[in-house]
């Protein structure tokens, strides 16, 4: 059961870096994504989720 835990915890965690991640890369303004990287380090299973379905996404560079 310990292990099961373990990686879901591992599982959370790697979704958090990545929104996190990518909230830095978007183009939105610094203050929204300050308050987008609250929510998701904060409540992080239900801000990853609302930044997976509301936040802004990462620009893309098209080299």
């Amino acid at each position: 059961m310990v292990e099961v835990t373990s990686l879901g915890g591992l599982i959370v965690l790697i979704c958090d870096v990545w929104a996190i991640v990518s909230i830095f890369g978007a183009s939105a303004s610094t203050g929204k994504k300050a308050i987008w990287i609250a929510v998701v380090i904060l409540l992080p299973i239900a801000g990853f989720l609302a930044w997976l379905l509301f936040g802004p996404r990462a620009t893309r560079n098209t080299a």
